[in-house]
C-alpha cells in the first residue's frame, strides 16, 4: 500500500470519527424557546491526542480546513497527522483535532495549518505552528492572516 492510499484511509476515517450523530426529529408541536446549552464534549479514546484551541474569526460560511502535517525541510507536507473541517460562524471558532501519537515522527518537523475559503476562494490562513510534542495540549488563540 503506497504512502498516498494510507494518508487517503486515515483521513476517511477520522472524518467518519469526527461526524456527528444524526439528530433526532423534532417533535410537531413547538418547544418552549431554551437557552442553547454548552456543546457536550465527547471523551476522547485512550489512544488518541488532541490539540485544542480556537481560530479568531473566520467569516460566516467560510470553510475552515485544520490539519496537522509532518512537513520537509522544503515546507511540503509529507504525511497527514490529523485533520479537521469546520465551518466559520464569525465568532472565534474553537477546535478539538484529534490525532494518534503513535504516528508522530520522532525529530520530525511536525506543523499545525489552517485555511479558510469562502466560494472556493482561499481567503484567510493560519501562519504555520510548529507542535513539539505528542500530548494533547491546549495551542490557545490562534490569529488568522491574509492568504497571498
Amino acid at each position: 500500500m503506497t504512502i498516498r492510499h494510507l494518508l487517503i484511509c486515515l483521513s476517511l476515517l477520522l472524518s467518519a470519527c469526527a461526524s456527528e450523530p444524526p439528530q433526532p426529529e423534532a417533535p410537531a408541536t413547538p418547544a418552549p424557546a431554551k437557552t442553547p446549552a454548552a456543546p457536550v464534549e465527547q471523551p476522547l479514546p485512550a489512544h488518541l491526542r488532541e490539540l485544542r484551541g480556537s481560530l479568531l474569526t473566520p467569516p460566516p460560511g467560510s470553510e475552515v480546513e485544520i490539519a496537522l502535517l509532518v512537513v520537509d525541510e522544503r515546507d511540503r507536507p509529507q504525511q497527514l497527522l490529523g485533520s479537521l473541517k469546520l465551518t466559520g460562524d464569525g465568532q472565534a471558532l474553537p477546535f478539538r483535532l484529534p490525532f494518534n501519537p503513535a504516528s508522530f515522527p520522532s525529530g520530525a518537523r511536525v506543523e499545525l495549518r489552517a485555511r479558510i475559503s469562502q466560494s472556493g476562494r482561499l481567503i484567510l490562513r493560519l501562519p504555520p505552528r510548529p507542535v513539539t510534542q505528542a500530548g494533547s495540549h491546549d495551542v490557545g488563540t490562534l490569529s488568522l492572516v491574509k492568504a497571498p
